[in-house]
């Protein structure tokens, strides 16, 4: 007999496992003062999160609209923009490293994804030429995205505290923290919309 996954811990869950390997990545590379550094781990992190976000947006467009193809960031884009416009506002923190991501911000236009995403695809396409590209602002940004897409998708389990498993580095401005909950299955952050 197959086993039934819970939908949404598959994309949270896979979200925690890149923030554990960033978390063990910054034991070897400062998280806030690095960000040109490059290396085949942070390349291997943003294209996972890159990869993922991809999934997860293309996911959330048909949550949002049943209707939607959007396949692509150009498409997420004509969705997101209209249904959801806080997302590119949506600010991540990184206590631990005293930083504050935006990562979305920079998405104003169809035709403009932000930087960490076009470079991830000159990464992904053409990495003999662009290999360093595949650097630590990038990669962050691209986690970012990735918890805040993820925020998003599950929103109502999100706003529930019902997410286990709490973030060892990633976590929300003010505006977006609605508290910690113990439960007998574990620790979770309530996040506000």
């Amino acid at each position: 007999m197959a086993i039934q996954r819970n939908a949404p811990l598959i994309h949270w869950n896979f979200f925690l496992a890149l923030e554990d390997d960033l978390d063990r990545l910054s034991r070897f590379i400062d998280l806030s003062g690095n960000n040109d550094t490059y290396s085949i781990e942070i390349a291997r992190l943003l294209l996972s999160a890159s990869s993922e976000v991809d999934i997860v947006l293309k996911q959330l467009c048909k949550q949002i609209d049943s209707s939607s193809s959007a396949s692509s960031i150009g498409g997420y884009f004509d969705v997101v923009s209209i249904r959801i416009p806080d997302f590119f506002t949506f600010q991540v923190t990184i206590p631990r490293h005293e930083l504050t991501l935006t990562p979305w911000i920079d998405w104003i236009a169809r035709e403009t994804p932000p930087l960490w995403w076009s470079d991830h695809n000159k990464v992904k396409h053409t990495r003999h030429q662009n290999f360093s590209r595949a650097n630590l602002k990038n990669c962050l940004n691209a986690l970012a995205g990735l918890y805040i897409s993820v925020l998003y998708l599950h929103r109502p389990e999100a706003e529930a505290g019902r997410l286990l498993g709490l973030p060892k580095l990633f976590n929300v401005s003010d505006a977006h923290f609605g508290g910690t909950q113990m439960g007998r299955f574990g620790n979770s952050f309530k996040y506000k919309f």
